[in-house]
Parts: C-alpha cells; sequence; structure tokens
C-alpha cells in the first residue's frame, strides 16, 4: 500500500495520529449517513411525510438485521489490526481473502432474510397504515444491495486496521454523489416515490464495494486481494468470528431495543413518527462522528497490543475519550439549538418539526454519554474482549430501556415521548460507569501478565 496511506499507530503522538485517522472516518461515517439522509429529505420534500415516516421509520430494522454482519467487521478490524502491528503479512493474507468471501457469504443471507421477513417485522413494530405498504417497498429494494454493502464494510475494515481511512473517504464521496443524483432524477423526474431512493442507495452501495475492491487488488503488498485465492480459512475464521460475533450480537440486540422503543414511538400517530424519524437523521451525524473514535479505539488498541507496546494504552483510552466527549458535546448541542432550520430541511409542517425538536432537546443534548460508553467498548475489544463487553451493555443499555418501557412507560402520567426518550442518556450513563469497572479488572489482569511490556524503556 502507498506509503502515503498508512498510519504507524505503535509509534509518535497518539493524539495528532487518532485525529488523522479519525477525520476522514468521519466524513466517510457522514457521507454513509446521507445516503439515507438525502432518501428521507427527498421524499419528505417531494414526495410527502408519510413516504418521508416510511423511509426514517425504517432505519432501525435495516440496523436490527445488518448489525450482526457489520459487529463481524469489527471482528476482522482486530485481526487485521493485531497481523498488521506484529508485522505478520502471512495472517494478513489469510485475514484478506477470509474477510472478502465472508463478507459476500453474510451479504447474501442479508439479503434474503431481509427481503423476505420485513413485512412480518413492520406489523409487529406497528407501522402505521398510512406508511407500512411504502416502507416494505423501500425495505425490499434496499435488502437487495446489501450483498455489496458488506464488500465495502469489510474491505474499509481491512483498511482502516492498517491506518487507511482515506481511501474509503473517496470512495463513499463518489457513490454520494451518484446517490443524491440517482435520488433527485428518481423522485422528482420519474415521480417514484420510495422506490426511486431505495434504488438510488443499491446503485451508490454498488459503486462503493466495486471501489473497494479494486483497490484491494491494485495492492502489491500485505493486503492484496486475488480473487483466485478467495477462500475460508477456519483458523482465521474462529479469530475474527471470537471478537465480532459478539460485537454483531451486540449491535442487533442494541437494534432490537431501538425496534421496541420505535414501535412505542409510533403509538403517537404520523406526525410524532415522522418527526422522530427527521431528528433521528440529524442524531445519526452525531453518532457517527462520535463513532469514529470508537473505531480509532479499536484500531489503535489492537495494532500495539500486536506489537506488544501496551503502554501506549492508557494513553489511547485518555485521548479517545477527550475526542469523543468533544464531538458530543459541540454536535449534539449544536443540533439542537439548530434544530428548528435543521429539521424544516425534512419537512415543512410545524407539527412534525415541534415533535422531532422534542426528541433532539433530550437524546441529543445528552449524546456524549453514548460516545464515552462506545469508546470503553472499543478499548475492551482491542485488547481482546469482546463478549464481557456485550454483556455489559446488553445487561445495562438493552436490558434497561426494556424494562424501562414495559414498567415505567405504561404508567399513564408517564405515558409519553418523553418517557421513551429519557430511557437513552439514563441507559448510556449507567451502562458506561460498567465499562469502566469491567476495563480496570481486565487491563489489570492483562498487566500482570505481560508487566515487561507495560514500561516505554523497556519497550
Amino acid at each position: 500500500m502507498a506509503k502515503s496511506y498508512q498510519i504507524n499507530m505503535t509509534s509518535g503522538s497518539v493524539l495528532k495520529k487518532m485525529l488523522l485517522f479519525s477525520l476522514p472516518l468521519m466524513a466517510s461515517g457522514v457521507l454513509q449517513l446521507l445516503f439515507n439522509a438525502v432518501d428521507v429529505i427527498v421524499v419528505g420534500q417531494f414526495a410527502g411525510d408519510n413516504s418521508m415516516g416510511a423511509v426514517g421509520s425504517t432505519s432501525s430494522l435495516i440496523n436490527l438485521l445488518t448489525n450482526l454482519f457489520v459487529g463481524i467487521s469489527v471482528g476482522v478490524n482486530v485481526v487485521a489490526a493485531r497481523a498488521h502491528g506484529a508485522g505478520d503479512t502471512k495472517t494478513m493474507q489469510d485475514v484478506v481473502h477470509t474477510s472478502v468471501l465472508l463478507s459476500l457469504i453474510c451479504g447474501v443471507i442479508l439479503c434474503v432474510v431481509g427481503y423476505i421477513f420485513s413485512p412480518e417485522i413492520l406489523k409487529m413494530m406497528k407501522a402505521t397504515e398510512n406508511q407500512f405498504p411504502l416502507a416494505v417497498k423501500y425495505l425490499r429494494i434496499y435488502f437487495l444491495g446489501t450483498p455489496a454493502l458488506m464488500v465495502y464494510n469489510f474491505g474499509s475494515a481491512i483498511l482502516r486496521a492498517v491506518g487507511d481511512t482515506k481511501r474509503p473517504l473517496y470512495f463513499l464521496f463518489t457513490a454520494g454523489i451518484v446517490n443524491v443524483i440517482l435520488n433527485l432524477v428518481f423522485v422528482i423526474i420519474f415521480k417514484m416515490d420510495v422506490e426511486g431512493v431505495a434504488i438510488a442507495t443499491v446503485v451508490s452501495q454498488c459503486i462503493s464495494a466495486a471501489l473497494t475492491v479494486i483497490c484491494l487488488i491494485r495492492e502489491r503488498e500485505e493486503i492484496h486481494l486475488e480473487l483466485k485465492k478467495l477462500r475460508i480459512n477456519l483458523r482465521i475464521l474462529g479469530k475474527i468470528a471470537a471478537v465480532g460475533l459478539p460485537a454483531g450480537l451486540q449491535g442487533m440486540i442494541f437494534s432490537l431495543s431501538n425496534v421496541v422503543i420505535q414501535s412505542s414511538v409510533n403509538l403517537f400517530g404520523d406526525a410524532v413518527v415522522s418527526g422522530n424519524s427527521a431528528a433521528s437523521s440529524i442524531e445519526g451525524f452525531i453518532y457517527m462522528a462520535m463513532n469514529t473514535f470508537y473505531q480509532a479505539a479499536i484500531s489503535f488498541t489492537g495494532q500495539n497490543v500486536g506489537a506488544k507496546k501496551y503502554y501506549r494504552v492508557k494513553k489511547i483510552l485518555l485521548c479517545a475519550q477527550l475526542c469523543v466527549i468533544g464531538t458530543g458535546v459541540i454536535l449534539g448541542w449544536g443540533a439542537f439549538f439548530a434544530g428548528r432550520p435543521l429539521l424544516s430541511i425534512y419537512s415543512s409542517s410545524p407539527e412534525v418539526i415541534d415533535a422531532g425538536l422534542n426528541r433532539l432537546s433530550i437524546i441529543a443534548t445528552t449524546y456524549a454519554f453514548c460516545g464515552m460508553m462506545d469508546v470503553m467498548v472499543g478499548m475492551l475489544r482491542g485488547l481482546g474482549s469482546s463478549v464481557i463487553p456485550m454483556i455489559v451493555s446488553l445487561c445495562g443499555a438493552c436490558g434497561l430501556r426494556i424494562l424501562w418501557l414495559a414498567t415505567v412507560f405504561q404508567i399513564p402520567e408517564y405515558h409519553n415521548t418523553f418517557t421513551v426518550y429519557i430511557s437513552y442518556p439514563i441507559s448510556w450513563a449507567i451502562t458506561f460507569a460498567a465499562h469502566v469497572v469491567t476495563y480496570i479488572i481486565i487491563y489489570r489482569k492483562i498487566k500482570k501478565k505481560n508487566r515487561e511490556f507495560f514500561s516505554e524503556k523497556k519497550s
């Protein structure tokens, strides 16, 4: 790989290199979110609030079905980062070829499951009568593109592991431009409604996947891809699964709790559903910006563990937390103060805007807690622990939210959207505290076993 794309995470300033790593990744995440945001904006402005609500309300279901496989790509990132940090080219080659084939298999499975079961899950979510048929159309087309989506996610995980976050940004920028143009053409000119934005999204996903594969094929170093060598290496698959499956299950069950919350929001009518969808779309940009430091925590910790430079782990944690807190506070409160004009991009309806502003006032302003929680999870996964943070997250965040909705929300005087939304910051804060305790315990155990590698002078 060209040296200009590499970031050596095992030496030099952690903060400087983390920012160099994270900023392109942040831009990539924002562009990826634009795929869905542009869908919501275009249909909201040119097809109506019901179409906007139908597209926006599918995000929790899409995440539910895709997060298992996206989580597996976290395993790819960790295994590849460790191999790169250790200078193990043979293992790296096995990771590349196993991962690309695995991404295709995951994508096909997801395509079939999503296409067949989307209508039934939407019914379970109590999708409104006006939005249900539109949501089904959007989802079924969207899931046809999931093989490409998985190829991009797994391929970019390999690139991130060696410090390359620039080229995935270039690929997404190209695909994003195509997505915007096709959205406008299909919806405004051809009047295709939700089908048009779904087709545009699938085309853009195929473009980003193709560019990622071409990039790996053209490499002449450790991440070079040869299509004829695609095969599943069971040893590598086991390592990927050890980290990726717990991460995927956590993401999937997190999304399940969000589906339960979406079902609760659906009880308050079309305007609230549409406002919730618009606000959720805005919050997605904040989350994606913060999530880059979760990714940085995984890659930086993974490379340094592979290089046995354990003494840098505390520096990585401190820098990641400072960055994610600053990002969450600035963007979260910025979104709240600019909420009305931002929401008006999605809809001109006063009822929809008020409903969206209600959500932003509670969730966006406290979003930093979510980022802090995720960074702790990233540190733990980079250290090689994936099952324990999964259990802590599921009990602390998902379990608490579902319990909250099953108890407090059922009390008549608390049966409102405020009660639904406040479950987020409460669960983030509690789960963050639990992860801190978990990290301290695991860090001390690792230090006890590898004490000679915790001294910078000795290393």
